[in-house]
């Protein structure tokens, strides 16, 4: 008898799939995420089952990385929804990667196949994790031989694997279809789930996987689902619902009884980053955090989880310094009128190469898919009313952080040769004839959204091995094959943050702000809290998570949670259970996500922020965005029931039934129509 995984995705389609096992993985990423047929055989050995799961391992990371596209990652468009990032590569067109209040809907093509965003990818890669997942729970009970330790050790990483799953979709598309198993015959009469009802099955399984996954103590291998990345995630589900104080409780546990803590001082690898003559790092614990090779492992005791990326082993290309660094080998000028770019990309192998100015090795061939706002450059590091010059996650001196002005100019022909970037002309220029050539104050870069920012280089350099190799290459992009292209799940740091919101919401604003501290003193930063509001928190993640956590996912689980709690955000604002059904680009009202995007992005302030190429891009948002559409080609596939569509999108009907509790959704499961 052979089964078959729906997943309300692209359409339903159904795929012949009778590989062996000594293909399992490969061809088990292969399928189609809305259904796959597999002679049952395959999953009826342990060795089924651990490749399956091997898979789901892998696929962790199939949802940051897209392996297809080296110029955009799924992460970049979580942030293109938050305060923190803006779509930045201005040369894509007129898409909707700017206007999102008006241009996404339903049937709009809501992933590009180029640079521009991702969110169909998150849809169809969600599902095809939680079919992952749902395979190794369908056969488990098949395996024969299997004490029930072992069986249960598998169950709760399958569980902790869908549970990812839902937990992003939930906070991208709100209320979407519960699938929980591999079913006998096509089934297209799934109704919605209300995500709440979600959320209290992730904490029902994510209680029985932290019962039954054994410590990392325990462990000898790294990457694989552990306990405490199983409590970490759980915490999660917990605020969200409003269980505060057993997520404080949680994440109290997880801090003092794992054998972890925070990194506080250097450690590991010494990787001193791109060419030292140029950047010069000095050696401090967040440098030696954040590189590749020292975020999984022993010595790494504040990593709770990390995803694996090595080229010994399934490798896929994390392109980090070209998708979030400047574009700064173009639309700079020299402030003498030289003609030409003001900063070349030279090789290694050039007549006009200068070891005092190889930025491309230091700083990535960047191309801005993702750029910061001026938020997340500048005033984000402001606590207590002034900028903390300490804090070791903004600090040029130490080589951690890039301003433009740290940049110089390396065109031979130009008299600032050397001397650091501008952005405004300092003085007049003439040319032979007396004329201006360039004015004071003239703007000397054409296009200040792809090619003028400040950036965390401790985040996004990763050493590109493969570049490095190539004396002639000008392309270093990030971690290329037979690079370490390691990233972390889960870190302890975000998990004295959510014990300070955990404190924040049960009304004890000032023991949550010792919390937030206990994070900025290992950043040696000068300024610290007395007592925290929400945004004091949100803030800090911003600081400390950037790239880690999914920031958009985050705001949403927050909005969620000041609603329950009823507390107010640094605004005064207190939300109610209307929070996500709301529209328009006013400034009253919406989500928390919504007062976060219009009080410090550039989204909705009616006017475009540059010259030059990016002269027409005028970013706007809706509060109804808090939620990302349910794919129109999802609803129209399931033709024998129908799906609920998200609040202020086309298709939104009030009235259309869905299941409030995840029994029963789990129980029409087998009710084939």
């Amino acid at each position: 008898m052979k089964k078959q995984n729906i997943l309300i995705a692209k359409g339903i389609v159904y795929i012949t799939a009778a590989f062996t096992l000594s293909g399992c993985s490969e061809n088990f990423l292969a399928q189609d995420p809305l259904s796959f047929y597999e002679p049952t055989t395959t999953y009826t050995t342990e060795a089924g089952l651990q490749a399956a799961l091997a898979v789901c391992d892998r696929h962790l990371k199939m949802m940051i990385v897209d392996p297809k596209n080296g110029n955009n990652t799924p992460l970049a468009s979580d942030y293109f929804f938050s305060e923190i990032g803006l779509y930045g590569k201005t040369d894509a067109g007129s898409g909707f990667q700017d206007d999102f209040a008006n241009k996404l809907t339903p049937t709009s093509n809501m992933d590009t196949g180029g640079d521009t965003n991702r969110l169909m990818y998150l849809w169809n890669e969600a599902f095809n994790g939680i079919k992952y997942a749902n395979t190794v729970l369908s056969y488990i009970d098949q395996v024969k031989g299997l004490n029930e330790v072992i069986r249960n050790e598998y169950k709760g990483r399958a569980y902790f694997h869908r549970a990812m799953k839902y937990y992003n979709l939930v906070f991208e598309f709100g209320d979407v279809p519960l699938v929980t198993k591999i079913i006998d015959m096509p089934k297209q009469n799934y109704r919605s789930t209300k995500k709440e009802a979600i959320l209290d099955m992730l904490i029902h399984d994510l209680k029985f996987a932290v019962e039954h996954v054994p410590s990392q103590q325990s462990m000898s291998l790294y990457g694989m689902v552990n306990k405490e990345a199983c409590i970490h995630l759980l915490i999660k589900c917990y605020l969200a619902v409003g269980e505060y104080n057993k997520a404080e409780l949680l994440a109290t546990d997880l801090i003092n009884n794992y054998g972890l803590k925070l990194m506080t001082e250097p450690f590991g690898t010494d990787n001193p980053g791109g060419e030292a003559k140029t950047w010069g790092i000095t050696r401090n614990v967040i440098w030696d955090l954040h590189r590749a090779e020292n975020m999984i492992g022993s010595l790494n005791k504040e990593c709770i989880m990390g995803i694996p990326n090595l080229s010994t082993q399934s490798f896929t290309e994390y392109l980090t310094m070209r998708i979030f660094g400047p574009f700064w080998n173009g639309n700079i000028t020299c402030p003498d009128g030289v003609s030409g770019k003001g900063i070349i990309n030279y090789a290694r192998t050039d007549a006009n190469y200068d070891v005092n100015n190889d930025w491309s090795r230091v700083l990535g061939r960047g191309i801005a898919t993702m750029r910061l706002s001026y938020f997340a450059q500048h005033t984000l590091w402001e606590v207590n009313g002034k900028e903390d010059t300490q804090d070791l996650r903004h600090n040029s001196k130490v080589g951690n952080w890039v301003n433009m002005e740290n940049i110089r100019y390396n065109n031979p022909a130009s008299s600032w040769y050397g001397k650091g970037l501008t952005l405004y002309a300092p003085e007049d220029v003439m040319d032979s004839n007396g004329n201006i050539l360039i004015a004071k104050g003239q703007l000397l870069c054409n296009d200040t959204i792809r090619s003028w920012f400040d950036f965390p280089l401790y985040k996004i350099y990763y050493h590109d091995v493969f570049a490095e190799s190539n004396l002639a290459s000008t392309e270093f992009r990030g971690a290329t094959k037979g690079s370490n292209g390691n990233m972390y799940l889960f870190r302890l740091a975000e998990t004295y943050l959510l014990r300070a919101e955990a404190k924040l919401y049960q009304n004890r604003p000032k023991e949550a702000a010792e919390d937030v501290n206990i994070v900025r003193r290992r950043a040696n930063c000068s300024e610290y809290y007395t007592t925290v509001n929400i945004g004091d928190i949100v803030n800090e993640r911003a600081r400390e998570l950037f790239l880690e956590e999914w920031r958009k996912v985050e705001l949403t689980r927050i909005s969620m949670c000041l609603a329950n709690a009823g507390i107010p955000d640094e605004w005064g604002n207190v939300y109610s259970s209307d929070w996500d059904k709301q529209s328009g680009t006013t400034s009253d009202g919406g989500s928390y996500w919504y007062q976060r995007i219009i009080h410090y992005s550039y989204y909705n302030r009616g006017y475009t922020i540059s010259s030059g190429s990016a002269s027409a891009i005028n970013y706007t948002m809706d509060k109804r965005n808090v939620f990302w559409p349910i794919p129109n080609e999802a609803i129209t596939a399931n033709n024998k029931a129908k799906l609920a569509q998200n609040y202020g999108y086309d298709g939104y009907d009030p009235s259309v039934e869905m299941w409030d509790n995840w029994e029963d959704a789990v129980a029409d499961e087998s009710k084939i129509k």
